[in-house]
């Protein structure tokens, strides 16, 4: 509970700094940039940012039956992200988005404290799952008026993610947790764009949970075993950079 209230306040704190820099700008009057991009039907763009990755679980019987593993907890990783960005403009307020790209170096675990174990397994095991995602997002845009050369804007729409590092197939499951590749869900965020002489910077904040039940389950592997359903979740901060 800790580290997700903590993790709630430097959310928060993010998202107020944006907008203190954004009065900021009002404040100070400067001349007014990009004006000509609000009559664009559609422009382009470039976006990097990182995510926190992690994995949602369900018990399955097999666990509240045996005492062969007493806990199992998720764990969450960092990754970092590298995409293409197209919008097109629907109406003075609404916009559509297309943010296709990668999320690269995810490594997601479970980590089980057991109970009866063999001579050479510890009493704490972590199974780690790397993850390369490529990700499919298609978001509906809502801007606020634009003051100076700063707007808000809020979005929602879904993804479909293809895991490109799935380890479903591998064959020998005795002591790993397999995942499927797809995925899809909901998109939620939040975001600011700062229109300056020559690009307008968007910093943005995304959240999304995933629909699919990603667990190969293997009745077999006592890792998996005590696992039913798995879904992501992941939380996004963007940096996008608009023509």
């Amino acid at each position: 509970m800790y580290h997700l209230l903590r993790k709630q306040n430097i959310i928060l704190g993010v998202l107020l700094l944006f907008i203190h820099v954004g009065f900021a700008q009002i404040k100070t009057r400067k001349p007014l940039y990009r004006e000509e991009r609000d009559l664009k039907p559609y422009y382009f763009g470039l976006t990097l940012g990182g995510a926190q990755t992690g994995l949602h679980p369900s018990k399955s019987m097999y666990f509240i039956d045996n005492d062969s593993i007493l806990v199992a907890e998720p764990g969450r990783a960092p990754g970092y992200s590298v995409r293409l960005l197209a919008t097109m403009k629907l109406s003075n307020r609404f916009e559509f988005r297309f943010n296709p790209g990668l999320i690269l170096g995810v490594d997601r675990s479970f980590t089980y404290t057991l109970g009866s174990r063999f001579a050479f397994e510890n009493q704490v095991e972590e199974r780690i799952i790397q993850s390369n995602i490529v990700t499919f997002p298609f978001h509906f845009k809502l801007n606020s008026d634009r003051i100076g050369n700063f707007r808000a804007y809020v979005l929602a729409g879904v993804k479909y993610d293809i895991d490109l590092a799935s380890n479903a197939r591998i064959k020998n499951t005795v002591d790993i947790v397999t995942l499927k590749p797809n995925d899809f869900g909901p998109e939620v965020g939040i975001g600011f764009n700062f229109f300056l002489p020559f690009v307008t910077v968007s910093p943005e904040i995304k959240f999304s949970n995933g629909f699919s039940n990603l667990h190969n389950r293997d009745p077999n592997n006592k890792y998996s075993a005590v696992l039913d359903r798995v879904t992501s979740r992941m939380i996004l901060f963007s940096i996008h950079l608009e023509e």
